[in-house]
């Protein structure tokens, strides 16, 4: 039976690590994710879990560390946000390149400068060509469901991949909320032990990690590390419908609400969805059929199916909390409009708004301007502009 608990997503996500019971953690504290190394080493200390909890000088160090643990054979997790993100850059490369399957609690938080320690989603998109799996999450059930998860994908034989698991810093991480947990055994069995085919310290089987590869090797390992990120598509719905046999919770590459008969959609990641599900649900109400689709996978990206999903509408708009300073719009919104085109999906207008940069409050009355407007470009409308921001002074 399901424990029924109140917390934040920071501590979901620590409760989560410690009824994994990793090898070894590495991390170094950086505002918003401070509390999850800083509730796991409480644990440590209890002596709740067997980890060895390595409290290190930086987050390049913290992922150095993971890397060479989970190279040595061990299951190996961490946590940081933005700048902490930015400072193991080199280490995120080499981890998805080793194909060492870590897992790191991402907090999301605006990547300096100037200075910033509210959310949106600069740091983890920036990394999102660094080869990692990245799972994004609404709610601390999400993200404690997706921390679950995340093991047994990254560790699947075709797969091998670090997964990142992100939520919204402070909105998600610091704000308590009803949760179901599962038992420590169910978890146990659900998540498994990590058995690798190859690792350092296997006498028997003496490997090299990280060796220099020249022009020799280094393009098929990168075809690899591709087909790889291909091959978890398949894994995370295997794992998921897994999950949802275990729990009831049933997840996809992305959730549709109230889309069956509506004719415009919003696209958001995160925390922002659960703002949009009220306006969603403000507008029905008033005649108006509007529906949503929150992405919980952004890598792989899930093109054929999300064209497909959108293909219905007359008109959609994606909202991104990170801009990508590229003059054709935010992150999430050139996946999309790329995934459409690619595969055929006719139909739809779409325009892309930037909202919440460095934490800046989005409000249900943001989200309602943006419904509307694509009530009017449906009606047919005309689409002024397609590259958007919202929520600032111009």
């Amino acid at each position: 039976m399901a424990i029924r608990e109140r917390l934040s997503g920071n501590e979901a996500v620590a409760y989560a690590m410690k009824q994994i019971n990793p090898d070894v953690v590495a991390a170094f504290p950086i505002t918003p994710s401070t509390e999850i190394p800083q509730y796991f080493s409480a644990y440590v200390a209890n002596g709740e879990v067997n980890t060895e909890f390595i409290p290190v000088e930086s987050e390049h160090s913290a992922m150095s560390a993971c890397i060479g643990a989970q190279a040595a054979g061990g299951r190996a997790m961490t946590a940081t946000s933005a700048n902490g993100l930015a400072l193991m850059w080199e280490m995120l490369y080499i981890a998805s390149g080793a194909r060492l399957p870590i897992v790191m609690a991402c907090v999301n938080r605006a990547l300096s400068g100037p200075i910033n320690i509210h959310n949106d989603h600069s740091d983890s998109m920036g990394a999102r060509d660094s080869g990692w799996i990245q799972l994004y999450s609404e709610s601390s059930q999400e993200a404690y469901d997706n921390m679950l998860m995340a093991h047994r994908i990254a560790e699947h034989p075709d797969v091998l991949l670090p997964v990142m698991v992100c939520q919204d810093g402070f909105i998600t991480s610091h704000a308590i909320e009803n949760i179901e947990l599962l038992e420590d055994e169910k978890v146990k069995e659900f998540v498994g032990e990590y058995k690798p085919a190859h690792y350092l310290l296997n006498k028997e089987n003496p490997i090299a990690i990280g060796p220099l590869d020249h022009f020799t090797h280094y393009f098929e390992h990168k075809r690899q590390q591709a087909e790889a990120m291909r091959n978890a598509k398949k894994v995370i719905l295997e794992v998921a419908d897994e999950f949802y046999k275990l729990t009831g919770r049933k997840y996809g590459y992305f959730e549709e609400y109230k889309t069956d008969d509506a004719e415009v959609c919003i696209v958001v990641l995160n925390s922002t969805a659960g703002t949009a599900k009220f306006v969603v649900d403000k507008m029905r109400e008033e005649g108006k059929k509007v529906g949503l689709v929150k992405p919980r996978v952004f890598r792989p990206f899930p093109a054929p199916e999300i064209a497909g999903a959108l293909a219905r509408f007359k008109a959609v708009a994606v909202m991104d909390k990170a801009d990508s300073f590229n003059a054709a719009g935010g992150p999430l919104f050139t996946e999309i409009t790329s995934a459409v085109l690619a595969h055929g999906a006719t139909g739809p207008k779409f325009i892309n708004y930037i909202y919440g940069l460095g934490g800046r409050d989005v409000k249900a009355d943001d989200i309602e301007f943006i419904y509307n407007k694509l009530l009017e470009i449906a009606a047919p409308g005309k689409v002024d502009s397609i590259y958007n921001y919202i929520g600032v002074r111009e």
